[in-house]
């Protein structure tokens, strides 16, 4: 219906200009026009001209020129498109007679790709269409009208894009989820490793220990002002961007309009589920930023901002998956005499839980940084520019789990039929408590220039980025009921679950065990407790530099060429200290001194026994009272320098890269061929333990190896622009992710029986992940602040990796002789496809005050297949990727007042392979459908002062509820994190 009105709207205006033609001939001018570069003045050939609402079209010559003939007197819109400039519009006022003349300055989008920040919504739509690729934008508007925790969950609202709570390392399962925010984005589901994360057009360090995947968590919304998602990728960006290139990019004094600006800002923010536990649950912050342009001619300008903010939060935990996975908690519902699945039984369908794990997580976050931007315009042709970025966040997280764990479990035969049924005789009382501490941070610095001659443009630029992501005293201590005894409590029944709507799980409880998890400080104490420190960091620098020639005429409009090198180092080391065991069968929990009062309720709402408040510093004093040198036990050995080694590891990475592409126009057609080369160079050096031929441990050594990739990287990208508010596009290119450095070079053992060494350790010899990338789309906007886009892709992978964690990716033992390697491996193809929709409208065409209502909506439904390279999983989807994912708007904006309700929809996806360890992918964990909505209402006073007020998850739902078996919630991990309100009082001067 939109399309036909357009173009009933063009044909009655092509009709009154025939007839103004034909009944005032008279009164027909020519509209001479001259087009150039806005910085330099040199002409701009080859764009196209349009007078907006009439056929009136022209093309420029090679000096700039161009002329409309005839045209009717009236006000008009002239409008420019050219490959490499952002979209140009100038009024047109054209006389009864003579010459009406109009001149159009154009902006390169080269200098908006680097540089340009979106103010709004409408100013990011104006960035989509005029990129040379295909990209979505997120807008400062956009950012401060959300309801969400830092920069991984906003984009979240982009098509495409899963954000995940959950990843590898600690980050992983029910304990990373528990923090109840956002931690990796993944794009078109291809997993966090599969992109490249930057700040200001700088590949950002990767800090994370086991993976290539950026922390976005400890970015907050209030850090930054735009994010550019690059879906594709053009010969001059990185190639190792399978999934996409996300550029977090922060303002500089010539983004806005006074010479000298800038604001302060208070929030606070109260979390619900705190508040549930008797906790304040209350959290807040300030941030403030300046800007100002000063010298003669105003060719400096200085931008800084700051923020820091922190919150408190106590989140629920239940853990049956968790438990199942770390205790064997679980069983075939209908089994065979041995316990095994019964003939005639789905596998995935035919579980039951027989334990679980309940915890309460309370925990402290504080976040603090900035950025810093400097410019020198010193003159037309010649500026530079200094960027800097800091990021820091401190988390303090404490887990206190009960425990209920399945002993002396039987088989008993229904009738005669065959079929057996699980008993468990006994369940063990116990408890555990642990720390997820986590200190991380990250941080850009950048120099640069762009300096012009004649049809040149040089621009030089000079990189470092640092991130960490350490997990310093992480603590754990625990006790247990049966540690002297296995007598536990007395139990009968195939499962210790009932299921309640929508299939939440409640433990069957005996009034013994009742009476035991209400009395957790009488279990006995197991040990002194346990110390864990990890510390993983990278450090990245290097240069780039890009030239590009502009032509005047001819098709050829651009020719570009650049190199780029990049060096960097990342260091990793995990030690564990273990303390001796309590063994005089006395001593309890609640005689350590590590207890400080009562959660009242440890999941409320649900089960409602007690759970002790532990002193986390309480334990830390405890472990350092007991701890000895020989209680370091990291690897099990029985050295101390290996157990202190054996899980460190240090790699060095350098890339090099060359690149060529040129942008030719026929018409309305732009056509840019590319061609990127990689050349990949690793080093990894780790630990080796070994043993003699009577399997005695000896002194381990450090080794290294080597890895060298070679990346051959075509492209053409095809963008058809036949009107000013339309683009159709077509991409292809190959790109690549190269695996993790912990897969290449993980620390190895060596180890001999009976005449056969086996050697486990990383994979030097790992392809590379490659990608064939076929994308096309097509995006349109109007006059009524509306824009709608369609996109569809498909990318076949070759060697794919799957995210093990700290474990090896497809394991696998390899040799001949005497000698066998464990190593990782690469699987085999893979392929991803899909179809994405995103629309927004404002009803500009209602009448007041109901023009500022509007709505938005995008959708992407995907498919995904890949070949793990394991027998049996040959046809798995992949990690952290939907089938379809949703997001809906409904929002107000007039008279200074925002209003935005939006609802974000995510559908199941698989979160870890073949979880049970049973060999099949029936036991895959699942991630359940994730529900939110959120709220948002702003107001903009005329003195500056503006207040914006919003609610995460407004309808409660549970923010993470995972699951063994794609069907089945039988087995569930659920993590309860409530809402979360955010009040925010901003000044602008």
């Amino acid at each position: 219906m939109k399309t036909a009105g357009l173009k009933r709207k063009n044909l009655a205006a092509a009709i009154s200009i025939i007839a103004a033609f034909a009944a005032t001939p008279s009164l027909a001018t020519d509209v001479h026009g001259h087009l150039q570069q806005d910085n330099s003045g040199q002409p701009v050939a080859n764009a196209r001209v349009a007078l907006d609402g009439t056929h009136y079209t022209a093309t420029a010559d090679k000096e700039g020129n161009f002329v409309f003939a005839n045209v009717p007197a009236g006000s008009y819109t002239v409008s420019v498109s050219q490959s490499g400039f952002a979209t140009a519009h100038a009024p047109l006022t054209v006389g009864s007679s003579g010459t009406a003349t109009v001149n159009v300055s154009l902006k390169k989008v080269a200098e908006l790709k680097g540089l340009i920040v979106a103010a709004n919504r409408y100013d990011a739509s104006t960035m989509q269409m005029d990129a040379p690729n295909s990209i979505n934008v997120l807008s400062a508007a956009s950012l401060q009208h959300t309801a969400v925790h830092n920069v991984a969950e906003a984009l979240g609202l982009l098509p495409g894009v899963n954000v995940t709570n959950t990843g590898s390392g600690y980050f992983s399962g029910v304990d990373g989820a528990a923090r109840g925010e956002g931690v990796y984005a993944t794009v078109r589901g291809l997993p966090a490793d599969y992109d490249v994360n930057m700040i200001n057009g700088v590949d950002v360090a990767q800090g994370m220990p086991y993976s290539r995947s950026v922390q976005l968590s400890l970015l907050p919304p209030s850090g930054l002002q735009t994010i550019v998602m690059n879906k594709t990728s053009t010969a001059d960006m990185d190639g190792d961007a399978i999934g996409g290139t996300v550029d977090f990019r922060t303002p500089t004094a010539y983004d806005f309009a006074k010479d000298t600006s800038g604001s302060v800002s208070v929030s606070g923010r109260m979390e619900s589920r705190a508040r549930d536990y008797g906790d304040s649950g209350l959290g807040g912050g300030a941030a403030a930023d300046f800007q100002t342009k000063f010298g003669s001619e105003k060719q400096f300008g200085v931008y800084a901002s700051a923020y820091y903010d922190y919150r408190t939060y106590v989140n629920s935990e239940e853990a049956a998956a968790t438990s199942a996975y770390n205790d064997g908690s679980w069983q075939f519902a209908h089994t065979t005499a041995t316990g095994k699945s019964a003939p005639g039984y789905d596998p995935a369908s035919n579980l039951t839980s027989t334990g679980m794990d309940v915890g309460v997580v309370p925990g402290y976050e504080r976040r603090y940084g900035g950025n810093f931007s400097f410019d020198w315009k010193i003159d037309d042709t010649f500026s530079t520019y200094l960027r800097m970025s800091y990021a820091y966040a401190q988390t303090t997280e404490n887990t206190s789990f009960t425990q209920l764990i399945p002993q002396n479990v039987t088989y008993q035969q229904v009738g005669t039929s065959g079929v057996y049924t699980p008993n468990i005789g006994r369940i063990a009382a116990r408890y555990w408590f642990e720390t997820n501490p986590e200190i991380a941070d990250l941080a850009t610095f950048q120099w640069g220039a762009d300096k012009t001659v004649g049809g040149w443009t040089i621009s030089p630029n000079v990189f470092y980025s640092f991130g960490d992501n350490d997990r310093p005293n992480h603590v754990e201590i625990d006790g247990r009921e049966d540690k002297y005894s296995q007598t536990n409590f007395p139990y009968s029944g195939s499962t210790l679950m009932s299921y309640g709507a929508g299939g939440f799980p409640y433990p069957q409880l005996t009034p013994a065990l009742l009476a035991q998890v209400n009395n957790i400080p009488s279990l006995y104490a197991n040990d002194n407790g346990e110390l864990t420190e990890i510390y993983s960091g990278q450090r990245k620098g290097g240069a780039k530099i890009d030239a590009r020639y502009d032509f005047t005429d001819g098709s050829l409009s651009s020719i570009q060429f650049g190199a780029k090198f990049s060096d960097s180092v990342r260091n990793f080391s995990d030690r564990d200290w273990s303390t001796a065991g309590i063994n005089d069968g006395v001593t309890t929990l609640g005689d350590l001194g590590i207890f400080n009062g009562n959660w009242n309720a440890i999941f409320p709402g649900q089960y409602n026994w007690k759970s002790p408040k532990v002193s986390q510093s309480g334990v830390a004093n405890l472990i350092q009272q007991y701890l000895v040198d020989s209680d370091l036990d990291t690897c099990g050995d029985n050295l101390y320098a290996n157990n202190y080694n054996c899980d460190t590891l240090r790699g060095r990475e350098e890339v090099s890269a060359i690149y060529a592409k040129a942008t030719f126009n026929i018409g309305n057609l732009e056509i840019i061929p590319g061609l990127r080369f990689e050349h990949t160079g690793i080093e990894n050096t780790y630990w080796v333990v070994p043993q003699d031929s009577s399997g005695n441990e000896l002194l381990g050594y450090f080794q290294s190896n080597h890895t060298v990739y070679n990346e051959p990287l075509p492209s053409v990208f095809l963008n058809y622009r036949p009107t000013d508010g339309s683009i159709y596009r077509v991409a292809l290119w190959q790109s690549y992710t190269r695996p993790s450095l912990y897969q290449l070079g993980s620390s190895s053992s060596i180890s001999t029986s009976d005449g056969i060494t086996t050697i486990t350790r990383g994979n030097p010899n790992l392809k590379a992940i490659e990608a064939t990338n076929l994308d096309f789309s097509g995006q349109w906007s109007n006059d009524n602040g509306g824009y709608a886009s369609v996109a569809g892709f498909y990318k076949h992978l070759s060697h794919y990796i799957y995210d093990a964690g700290g474990g090896q990716a497809n394991s696998n033992t390899n040799g001949t002789g005497t000698v066998f390697y464990k190593t990782p491996e690469n699987g085999g193809n893979g392929r991803v496809y899909g179809v994405e929709l995103d629309t927004h409208q404002k009803f500009k065409f209602l009448p007041s005050p109901f023009d500022g209502l509007g709505v938005g909506f995008n959708a992407t439904r995907q498919n995904t297949k890949v070949d793990l390279g394991v027998p049996g999983f040959q046809n798995e989807v992949m990690q952290s990727a939907p089938n379809f994912m949703a997001n809906a708007e409904v929002f107000y904006e007039k008279y200074g007042f925002s209003l935005n309700l939006s609802y974000h929809y995510t559908s199941a996806w698989l979160s870890n392979y073949d979880f049970l360890n049973q060999g099949a992918p029936w036991d895959d964990l699942w991630i359940r459908p994730i529900k939110r909505l959120d709220l948002h209402a702003g107001y903009a006073f005329n003195n500056g002062l503006q207040v914006d007020f919003s609610i995460s998850n407004l309808a409660d739902n549970y923010s993470y509820w995972a699951h063994i078996g794609k069907r089945n919630l039988t087995i569930s991990d659920i993590v309860d994190t409530g809402m979360t309100s955010l009040l925010t009082v901003k000044y602008n001067f």
